[in-house]
């Protein structure tokens, strides 16, 4: 996104927003190393010029959910909406200390990590129980969709009746499959991008402010 076309739907979301501000929180959810917290942070980084957190290759970097509040965001055809984004650890069936250990950490910090992830899994799962209005659901195109995790969190969020977009993230990487994921998951939006490169995020941003208006 250029800086003039970034400035002007800026001002036009600010705008907007002054006569008529409509608020949801927006939880980013899906398994480690999806890309959860890069894409959070181009959301935020797009509309307001700030960041949410670190990122790293090592899985569970985000380990404690973390929110920025009022993101205007402007789709290209003017609508636009007042999210809070919220940023959540990679929900797993099982955090095992020894996935740090393989990146190089001590035992000791390893062992503390996994203990912050799993206290973050309860803590992202008590949001989505509670306090989140729709999920981006963030999943790494270059892996099996079908993954016991994906279905069941999916399942949960449906029994919630809270609306989703699921998105295939790393679509810039030779062995991305998208259409695996949608057929994983039919009855969802999905939609391709790199959040690191920052490909189709446009995309993104008109169907947040349609399906989450």
């Amino acid at each position: 996104m250029t800086f003039l076309v970034r400035t002007k739907r800026k001002i036009s979301g600010l705008l907007k927003a002054l006569f008529k501000k409509r608020t949801c929180r927006i939880g980013i959810y899906g398994p480690p190393n999806a890309g959860k917290t890069t894409l959070a942070n181009r959301i935020v980084r797009d509309w307001v010029g700030d960041a949410v957190g670190p990122v790293s290759e090592v899985p569970h970097e985000t380990r404690r959910v973390r929110r920025k509040e009022d993101i205007t965001i402007t789709g290209q055809n003017g609508n636009s909406i007042t999210i809070d984004i919220v940023d959540t650890p990679g929900v797993t069936t099982k955090i095992d200390y020894n996935e740090f250990v393989e990146y190089g950490i001590d035992k000791e910090e390893a062992v503390k990590r996994a203990r912050e992830a799993t206290e973050g899994v309860a803590e992202a799962m008590h949001w989505l129980r509670e306090d989140i209005d729709g999920v981006v659901y963030m999943l790494d195109s270059t892996l099996d969709p079908f993954q016991q995790v994906n279905i069941m969190l999916v399942g949960i969020i449906e029994s919630r009746k809270l609306p989703v977009l699921i998105v295939a993230n790393k679509n810039d990487l030779p062995d991305a499959s998208p259409a695996r994921i949608k057929s994983a998951f039919p009855q969802h939006p999905v939609i391709a991008i790199s959040g690191l490169e920052g490909n189709n995020v446009e995309e993104l941003y008109e169907q947040m402010t349609s399906y989450f208006g």
